[in-house]
């Protein structure tokens, strides 16, 4: 076998996980530190990925949210989020693709490479040195396999010890994968009809003659064959290595005034947005880092701004100005700056924010003031609504700060029983108002445990200050029980839509503590 026909394969188990941990900061050690938390990411209720801490509560792939979460009651729950994902796993692409040029990413956590064997004094050695600047980088659990082809390299990593390595001799793939479960195919259907039919390991499956399995299962069939006896040639297509699109600009000699430094780098910005225009992208997400002019390169300042459509080199400037902004004489405090670097954190196809044949989208005047806002008061000081799914008017509301995308919501066109009909309320509360409803003899009005009312309700207040009512009209209950499994679970809660003869509506919660106004129909 020649080099060329080597293939290795490195994997990085739980990468969602892994993933979520770096981006929501929990845990400890790193970008890929296992954290001290069990935690799940799930998609659409289901858990499509758990870390080690929740399998041993007995959490897997596939469970539902609700079991998930019943056999592990303290399990952190991220949202699945396939950018994210993404994001994450660039760093380790392009630290082996130093190492080794020629990355073939087959999916976030999992990366291929023609084995550098001869360059590095051997296979092993190879995958020791990857597997050293991956913890360098601070990836904790990586595993790494070598075989003939890609499918045996790949069931290799996944049988590696944490941190390490195994290596298949040449030509010994079929003996490697005749004893592992045909479930490693994952391919449910596939699986289930193999086990159906007797073979219950790969070597029974090679061990088919290989007309017989085409005629029997189709092209597919013959690949999944070819897997099994470790000879399928396919070679994993390799990435082309992303463009240099970070900008950056030296002072000779240091700046010590902001007006100077925001004038200086105005060619800069220009050349920056100008590159990127090339590679046909705009930057929605940008970190500004402002370093010191001595030896270590101190960090003086560094930020990330994001835009509600995109960075003009007119925007670039003015983000660097107000970060660096200190004082209104408009002087640096610290050290002199000595460089000052443009990093493009999100970059997205200039087509997807071309401008509209009757224009659209938010004004340049209202971009550019809600982001000296953001600048003053902090990134999530400014917020915009979003609609997103809920049972209640709270829920169905997502404040996302200005220019960032939102992430995990929740399907609106989902059923969501027990969520009140339309109309929406024209205001919703951010704290609940106490309030009362009676019957007619003045007897409170409650739900019981099977949502049904004591008593007509009559008369109420809606805690507003203009006391007591008679009730024109109600509609409801629409009961809810979520999360009774929880101690902290509130049980049932039930809502209604109230009119007051004065015309005004209220929707109201009543619940195991009370009544309560959660927002007016004004």
């Amino acid at each position: 076998m020649s080099e060329r026909s080597r293939a290795l394969v490195l994997w990085c188990p739980d990468w969602p996980v892994v993933a979520a941990l770096a981006d929501g900061e929990i845990g400890s050690g790193g970008t890929g530190s296992p954290g001290k938390h069990a935690c799940a990411v799930v998609t659409r209720s289901a858990v499509e990925a758990c870390n080690d801490l929740a399998r041993d509560h007995g959490v897997r792939r596939g469970m539902r949210r609700r079991d998930a979460q019943s056999r592990c009651p303290e399990l952190r729950i991220f949202d699945a989020n396939p950018d994210r994902d993404v994001r994450a796993f660039e760093p380790v692409l392009a630290a082996v693709e130093e190492l080794r040029p020629g990355v073939a990413p087959l999916r976030p956590g999992l990366l291929a490479i023609r084995a550098p064997g001869r360059f590095y004094g051997g296979e092993e050695n190879a995958a020791a040195t990857i597997a050293e600047r991956l913890v360098e980088l601070g990836v904790w659990d990586v595993r790494i396999g070598v075989a003939d082809d890609l499918f045996s390299a790949e069931q290799a990593a996944r049988r590696a010890e944490l941190q390490g390595w195994k290596v298949i001799e040449e030509g010994g793939s079929s003996g490697f994968l005749k004893h592992l479960s045909v479930d490693v195919l994952d391919d449910a259907e596939l699986v289930g009809l193999l086990q159906r039919l007797g073979l219950r390991t790969l070597g029974d499956l090679a061990a088919l003659p290989a007309r017989d399995v085409l005629t029997r299962f189709g092209a597919y069939g013959a690949k999944v064959h070819r897997l099994a006896r470790g000879v399928d040639p396919v070679q994993p297509a390799t990435r082309k290595p992303p463009p240099e699109l970070v900008g950056q600009v030296v002072f000779e000699p240091a700046l010590v005034s902001v007006e100077a430094v925001s004038f200086s780098v105005r060619r800069t910005a220009e050349a920056f947005v100008a590159n990127l225009a090339k590679q046909g992208l705009v930057c929605t997400a940008l970190r500004v880092e402002a370093e010191a002019d001595d030896a270590k390169r101190t960090v003086l300042s560094s930020r990330a701004w994001v835009h509600s459509r995109w960075f003009a080199a007119a925007d670039v400037v003015d983000r660097v100005h107000w970060q660096l902004q200190a004082t209104p004489t408009g002087v640096l405090l610290g050290a002199p700056v000595g460089l000052v670097r443009f990093i493009p954190e999100t970059v997205e196809p200039a087509a997807a924010h071309a401008d509209g044949l009757w224009g659209g989208g938010t004004d340049e005047r209202v971009d550019r003031g809600v982001a000296r806002v953001q600048a003053m008061l902090g990134y999530d000081s400014v917020v915009v609504p979003v609609r997103q799914g809920g049972r209640t008017p709270a829920d169905r509301q997502l404040l996302v700060p200005w220019g960032e995308r939102p992430t995990g919501v929740r399907k609106p066109d989902l059923p969501w029983p027990g969520s009140i009909p339309s109309p929406a309320p024209s205001r919703v509360f951010a704290e609940p108002w106490a309030t009362s409803v009676v019957g007619a003899n003045g007897q409170p009005v409650s739900v019981t445990d099977r949502g049904v009312l004591t008593s007509v309700p009559t008369r109420f207040h809606s805690g507003s200050g203009s006391g007591w009512q008679a009730i024109d009209s109600w509609a409801g209950p629409w009961p809810v029980d979520e999360q009774w499994w929880e101690a902290s679970g509130r049980g049932l809660v039930a809502r209604f839509q109230i009119v007051g003869v004065d015309g005004r509506a209220w929707l109201m919660r009543c619940d195991a503590s009370g009544w309560w106004t959660e927002a007016s129909y004004d």
